[in-house]
């Protein structure tokens, strides 16, 4: 399965050499990927890029699982469409971003200190035919990135123009309508992107989802990669009704059907409106941002388990401003001594404005209560310099060195005594050493270190708002360091590379199901095994692999105690697209993650969960059609399971402890059909 992912990057270089400078949609442009050579510039094993061809034709139940290009990444949901993914990479739950940072055209997209879980990262604003390329890296060891990058990170680079203005409709099962128009046109010296992307769905759940969603970009950008900028801004809006994971004895008992929900009041609604600046000016990167975001969440993990009369409701607000930016300029090579070397230095900042960040207790979706309401700025500022030098014609080595400095002032409107200032700060070093063993043979060997920030209510609180009782602080940066020994094979059709990896974490986020959200919890030691592989053995068939073996344990607690919950030990993801001629092609995918403890004494555990998904188009002229089946064969696995207690109407005071599922949709086909103008 390995030597198949590192394949299907290599097939994809061969049509991404043109990526960088021409849009996918709309035109036969040839936009892989992993086929970009990595040998001679990659400093990891575990890093690469994926182009739009890559993906186009792949069959997508949800916008994020765009990430699931990233060889050995899952993207689940355990709650509405509208809701961030849950990710899946290393051993790591990473729940909805913590320890995976996400960027779209340089701007962060991980949420710090946010009302429903710390690293939040919601991708649905994305439109993904006009997501140009996708770079990602996995590990502690590059200096550019520092906060939720422990596990990976991946980088979505939006296209700047479109070969032809396209129109495309898609219908499919249970109420799904989704509609796109996009187009660009040249404007003075530079070129005018306009999209935008309507969604309408039920799900296949037994309340009716509701989910609309509306996505908007406009993107003015002008010159070459070398000297050129861009300005851009998108727009999302989103509101859907939720059925959240349901404990597995509703079901068993006939009370509530595999589709069916405990509480039909839960949903919630997001808007995100962000303007976004880049600049090349030769070896200088600029990058600005701002973003307005607004989101509410209803959820009910637990029931009646606290509150056995108006039941355990609550709801996530956050309401903030989010202001950044960065710079980076590389020197032009340079020799010391008789070494050649190449040198960047760089730097960021960003400012959380958080005007309304509250949990509150409700009632049928209402607030009948607050348990917790406050106003936060979080901002930090970054520097770092990385030089690599190739110490022979075959061997080359990197050097990093990142720091970094946060600082918070909470201001707790319902409980002053938890308002608090302060700051916290780190180093990261980094080090690869990448040696050309052949043409096409090279192995790497890394370390580095980066960290995740904590919520910063954290680490002023003084007390519990819920109980009263006295709190524990947490500290706002939370190290983490790595290593990795790999391995990439690249030819002209067939490209493969393995690694094997260690991760050690200061503190562990960790899923809390009475409380809806994440808290920290002990160390943790991460060690695995990666593969992946791409391979083009014809012109008309593409064939591609991962697998990941991991295991991940708690460090230092008690013995019968050291296991993660929700740690996925295996993830295998495999896909053939076929292209017979005439406008037709076929695209066959297969996702699989293993199961994985719920609890620390690895006493319940989860089902694995396979899919298959099945895509067949056919484009002649200006017409494109396709259908996509998404669970071909209509497995009944769950997308996610918990283990924790909640109480259902009747049952004893002390709640029932229950695997809590929430089941992968069952098999729907979509159609759709593109004219490009």
């Amino acid at each position: 399965m390995a030597a198949i992912a590192a394949v299907l990057c290599l097939a994809c270089t061969h049509a991404a050499l043109a990526a960088e400078e021409a849009p996918p949609p709309g035109d036969d442009i040839v936009v892989y990927g992993r086929a970009l050579p990595q040998i001679g510039t990659a400093i990891s094993g575990s890093q690469g890029v994926v182009g739009y061809q890559d993906f186009e034709n792949k069959p997508l139940s949800r916008v994020g699982e765009l990430v699931e290009n990233v060889p050995g990444v899952i993207a689940t949901q355990h709650s509405g469409t509208g809701k961030a993914n849950q990710y899946f990479l290393r051993g790591f739950n990473l729940d909805h971003g913590t320890d995976f940072a996400g960027f779209v055209d340089g701007v962060p997209v991980n949420m710090r200190t946010h009302g429903h879980g710390q690293g939040y990262l919601d991708l649905n604003f994305l439109i993904p035919e006009l997501v140009e390329r996708i770079d990602y890296r996995k590990g502690p060891y590059f200096a550019d990135v520092g906060d939720f990058s422990a596990a990976g990170t991946v980088q979505f680079t939006t296209a700047s123009r479109l070969a032809r203005p396209i129109a495309e409709a898609t219908v499919g099962m249970y109420g799904y309508y989704r509609a796109l128009a996009a187009g660009s046109a040249g404007v003075g010296n530079g070129d005018l992107l306009v999209a935008i992307d309507g969604t309408r769905s039920n799900g296949p759940w037994d309340l009716n989802e509701d989910l609309r969603k509306v996505n908007g970009l406009v993107k003015l950008s002008q010159g070459t990669t070398n000297h050129g900028w861009s300005l851009s801004f998108t727009g999302y809006h989103a509101t859907w009704n939720a059925t959240d994971q349901v404990p597995e004895r509703a079901i068993a008992s006939g009370l509530i059907s595999r589709w069916g929900n405990i509480d039909p009041a839960l949903g919630g609604r997001t808007t995100r409106l962000g303007l976004t600046a880049n600049a090349t000016l030769g070896g200088t990167k600029l990058n600005a941002y701002a973003l307005y975001y607004d989101f509410r969440l209803t959820s009910n993990f637990t029931y009646f388990l606290n509150d056995p009369v108006n039941g355990d409701e609550f709801q996530q607000a956050d309401r903030r401003g989010v202001f950044g930016g960065s710079v980076r300029h590389d020197f032009a090579p340079a020799t010391v001594g008789s070494v050649p070397v190449t040198f960047a230095v760089g730097g960021d900042a960003r400012w959380d404005h958080i005007g309304t960040i509250g949990l509150y207790s409700s009632i049928a979706g209402t607030r009948s209560g607050t348990v917790r309401q406050d106003k936060v700025d979080e901002y930090s500022g970054a520097l770092y310099a990385e030089g690599t030098a190739a110490l022979t014609g075959r061997l080359r080595l990197t050097l990093g060195l990142r720091g970094d400095v946060y600082g918070y002032d909470v201001d707790a409107r319902t409980l002053p005594v938890n308002s608090g200032k302060g700051s916290d700060a780190l180093f990261s070093p980094k080090v690869a050493l990448a040696w050309r063993a052949a043409d096409h043979l090279e192995f790497y060997a890394n370390y580095g270190e980066s960290f995740h920030s904590n919520d910063v209510r954290g680490a002023s609180i003084r007390v519990d708002p819920a109980t009263g009782d006295p709190a524990e602080r947490v500290q706002v940066l939370v190290k983490a360091r790595g290593a990795e020994l790999g391995a990439r094979v690249e030819t002209a059709r067939f490209t493969a590379s393995l690694v094997g990896f260690w991760l050690s974490l200061g503190s562990e986020l960790v899923f809390v199901g009475d409380g809806g959200t994440t808290e920290p919890n002990d160390a943790t030691r991460r060690y695995g095994v990666e593969g992946s592989l791409f391979w083009r053995p014809t012109d008309w068939l593409t064939l591609d692999a991962s697998a990941a073996a991991t295991r991940a344990r708690f460090h230092g607690v008690a013995p019968g105690a050291t296991f993660i919950p929700n740690a996925v030990s295996n993830v295998i993801s495999a896909g053939a697209a076929v292209d017979f001629g005439k406008g037709l092609s076929a695209s066959l995918r297969l996702r699989h993650f293993g199961a994985a403890p719920l609890i620390e004494d690895d006493s319940v555990r989860s089902d694995p969960t396979t899919l298959v998904n099945l895509g067949a188009y056919y484009a002649r002229g200006r017409i494109k059609l396709g259908l996509d089946v998404i669970n071909l064969f209509d497995a009944k696995d769950a997308d996610i399971t918990y283990f924790y207690a909640s109480r259902l109407q009747g049952e004893p005071a002390g709640g029932v402890e229950d695997r809590h599922i929430h089941p992968v949709e069952p098999r729907q086909v979509r159609a759709s059909i593109r004219f490009a103008f």
